[in-house]
């Protein structure tokens, strides 16, 4: 059972309650979270009300920056905002949609303390670029002085793959390690920029032969040590990488075996 420091159960653990004994060889809960985390753009944030303590729960998008923090968007103005000011605990819920019943669907609330990030902290533009490449209509009152952008410092994390598919995990199971990584974080915007400028059938094909996906528009948004993220309309995909990514070079040669993979696929 994942605990705390002090030896209390992190927030959101079942001790005694998930099908551990269930058979599911084909279920990553590792992975699954990690997908859900990076490629959901919108999730209900549960935060606590500054005035009598019950939940209150709002809708916001939302993004990642390098490591797979969650980062969201949001206004002074709005009472969940007035809420994180007081007490910063809070939990996003991130949940994939499809067909049928949207409880046979994945879905994944993170649970941890959101924190203010200033406008002139070094991280920001950082997390600027990364949000509106997912949202590009919030740069219509992203400016605006009463926005500002804030961080989920995660503590724990509950997947609930589907049926007899639950999971307790740690942060660490959900964000990604990004030490020896600066060399990519330093290159992403020029290597996103130049995969949808110049190589954009590539990415195309990423989407529609290796994840699937119909044909369209695709873009990058992002990529980390992990893996690319795209985006289409509203639509979004990762794309995992097939081993761990520390700098542009293994950049370079990554995302020309991927192409060669969907070429040949």
């Amino acid at each position: 059972m994942s605990k705390t420091d002090q030896g209390a159960p992190l927030p959101g653990v079942m001790p005694g309650r998930l099908p551990e004994n269930a058979p599911q060889p084909d279920f990553d809960p590792k992975a699954v979270a990690k997908t859900l985390l990076r490629a959901t753009r919108a999730g209900a944030l549960a935060t606590i009300d500054r005035n009598t303590g019950y939940p209150f729960a709002s809708l916001v998008n939302v993004a990642t920056d390098s490591d797979g923090t969650p980062v969201i968007l949001i206004s002074r103005l709005s009472t969940h905002t007035a809420n994180l000011e007081a007490a910063g605990r809070a939990s996003l819920l991130l949940a994939s949609s499809g067909k049928g019943d949207p409880l046979s669907h994945p879905r994944l609330t993170v649970i941890g303390v959101f924190g203010r990030v200033a406008r002139e902290d070094p991280s920001e533009p950082r997390l600027r670029r990364r949000f509106l490449a997912r949202h590009p209509k919030s740069e219509l009152y992203a400016g605006f002085g009463d926005f500002a952008f804030w961080q989920l410092g995660v503590v724990s994390a509950h997947l609930n793959g589907g049926f007899a598919r639950a999971a307790d995990l740690q942060a660490g199971d959900v964000t990604t390690d990004i030490a020896g990584a600066e060399n990519l974080i330093e290159a992403e915007a020029g290597a996103v920029a130049h995969m949808n400028t110049d190589h954009g059938n590539t990415v195309r094909l990423y989407a529609t032969k290796l994840l699937g996906a119909e044909d369209g528009p695709w873009r990058l948004t992002g990529l980390d040590p992990d893996g690319l993220d795209l985006a289409c309309g509203d639509a979004t995909l990762r794309l995992s990488f097939p081993e761990r990514v520390t700098t542009a070079q293994q950049l370079r040669k990554v995302v020309v075996d991927l192409a060669a993979k969907a070429r040949g696929g």
